[in-house]
């Protein structure tokens, strides 16, 4: 078998389809985070103290957890559900996923301070928790 063919029938399967696209999407909201939580960096003061830096990390989170929840609706999972009841959902499955963020955040801390490093692990945490809970509760009728 080609690699080829190998990717034409893997790329055939639905959920696997699903969760490149939601990859790619949380891509971009990954930079959206990014760019925000550096943003908030350059301007709240004492940024390294714990509750500020958890503060900041949030707004980054959920802004990119926005941005994610419209592009995820049209285009990875092309959903015609209520935008409300599945915005909420998803905004929902955010906090979840923010939570475990700042839960794995406050673990890495101690070894990776209160910067990007930090940010990133606790980033990839919650990357599991949105696209599962999301593609299995949020977006379920699609």
């Amino acid at each position: 078998m080609s690699a080829v063919s190998l990717f034409g029938r893997i790329t055939q399967r639905r959920g696997l389809r699903q969760f490149v696209k939601f990859g790619i999407v949380g891509a971009s909201g990954f930079v959206v985070n990014l760019i925000v939580f550096t943003a908030l960096q350059r301007v709240v003061p004492d940024h390294d103290h714990p509750l500020q830096y958890d503060l900041l990390f949030s707004a980054g989170f959920l802004a990119g957890g926005l941005s994610n929840y419209f592009l995820n609706r049209a285009w990875t999972f092309r959903s015609q559900g209520h935008v409300g009841k599945e915005g909420l959902s998803f905004m929902a499955v955010s906090v979840l996923a923010l939570i475990v963020g700042l839960i794995v955040g406050q673990i890495a801390a101690p070894w990776l301070g209160h910067g990007h490093r930090t940010w990133f692990v606790s980033v990839l945490a919650g990357i599991v928790v949105n696209f599962f809970v999301n593609k299995y509760w949020t977006f379920r009728r699609v």
